[in-house]
């Protein structure tokens, strides 16, 4: 419950908040509006996937879908070391920068400070004793349940990050949503996040991922249609707001913004596998938006770092280390630890031949990818919320 006694503080944050980015704004200065261009801007946070589909749709035609489908999964595979992986390994970066500060200082408010204590200490350590209790006992259920929790929330992610390009291209933009307009648009992200993972609809059946062979979930057609509906009536409802605040402004939202918003729920959610060369496609266009929007806040940061009185390093030098640590980490976090580990594993076996061959060859590069993936998802609740200081550097 929300008390009356903890109004006046949220208050004073707000205004503190609020004062803090006008001072931004100040510092930063006219160079800081020197970005991308809007058309760059426009494929990197979802003009890509509308060029990429009929590229896709010709290439099936023209070489096959057999050759085009080896080509795009070797192309992609490779890309991830550059795009995926980093996109992962820089929101540790992102998160646990000046940890001591967040978790004993004064920038954050107390809620949002339990929400960083939630993702970055209890959440790693119970997603971390859950993968090393998994593998140690040779529990492929417990492994798939794991997996099956990131393939839960993966469409979460996907469809709020899509919410959020739209809130802040458009705040930059100068265009603002009222309550009830950012109500709507967050209901058609979540019920289509929510459709995307009842479909289709399948029984109970033994599946693999990443070597790991477990019983799925079951999607049963009540929870399809269910979920349908109401996507269904979502997007309706989205349409009838953004008719009314087109009468009522005379504009609708930005066409980049509102195309990243579309594009991450009805392209990367709900109907990502319309085309099979897309699929492959769909996570390093997921990558490249959120490497976008990495890319502002800390290129406005180091402007601001950089211009007097501070006299930083230079801007440009400050997103190389950024780049580059980004690199290393994802390195790490998906081939070199988890091929160390599987190796050792294999040194000093556990459990019946029978549980081995359940787990796969590699069961810690599935256990760590899951693991990774889902503290992502919580971390990013936590960066990318207004409560955090840091995001003001976003809307210059």
């Amino acid at each position: 419950m929300r008390g009356i006694a903890a109004a006046p503080c949220r208050a004073c944050y707000s205004a503190r908040v609020t004062s803090v980015v006008a001072a931004g704004a100040e510092a930063l200065g006219p160079s800081a509006a020197r970005a991308l261009s809007p058309f760059t801007e426009f494929l990197l946070v979802g003009g890509f996937t509308l060029v990429l589909f009929p590229l896709a749709w010709l290439a099936e035609r023209g070489v096959g879908l057999d050759a085009a489908e080896l080509a795009v999964g070797f192309t992609t595979f490779h890309a991830a070391h550059l795009v995926n992986d980093p996109h992962f390994s820089v929101t540790y970066l992102l998160f646990y920068r000046n940890a001591r500060a967040r978790l004993f200082g004064r920038d954050l408010e107390p809620r949002q400070r339990l929400r960083y204590v939630f993702a970055g200490i209890l959440a790693p350590a119970a997603l971390g004793a859950w993968t090393v209790l998994a593998i140690a006992h040779g529990s492929s259920r417990a492994l798939g349940a794991l997996i099956e929790l990131m393939f839960a929330l993966v469409g979460w992610h996907y469809v709020k990050q899509g919410f959020g390009v739209l809130l802040v291209l458009s705040a930059r933009r100068g265009v603002r949503y009222q309550p009830h307009e950012r109500r709507a648009l967050l209901f058609h992200a979540l019920a289509g996040a929510a459709f995307a993972w009842a479909n289709p609809a399948s029984p109970r059946r033994e599946v693999e991922e990443k070597g790991v062979v477990y019983t799925a979930l079951a999607h049963p057609r009540s929870l399809e249609l269910v979920t349908g509906v109401v996507f269904g009536l979502s997007a309706l409802l989205l349409v009838a707001i953004l008719a009314q605040k087109n009468r009522r402004e005379r504009r609708l939202p930005p066409l980049a913004p509102l195309i990243g918003y579309l594009v991450a729920i009805w392209l990367w959610s709900v109907f990502s596998s319309i085309d099979p060369l897309m699929l492959y496609a769909i996570p390093a266009l997921h990558s490249l938006q959120y490497l976008y929007f990495v890319w502002l806040l800390r290129r406005n940061e180091a402007l601001e770092a950089e211009a007097p009185p501070h006299f930083g390093r230079p801007t440009q030098e400050r997103l190389l280390v950024l780049a580059v640590s980004a690199a290393a980490l994802g390195a790490l976090q998906f081939h070199f630890a988890p091929s160390l580990l599987d190796w050792a594993r294999w040194l000093v076996p556990h459990g019946t031949p029978a549980e081995l061959a359940d787990l796969g060859p590699t069961p810690w590069f599935a256990g760590l990818f899951a693991l990774v993936n889902i503290h992502h998802y919580l971390m990013d609740t936590v960066i990318w919320r207004r409560e955090n200081p840091e995001t003001r550097y976003l809307y210059h």
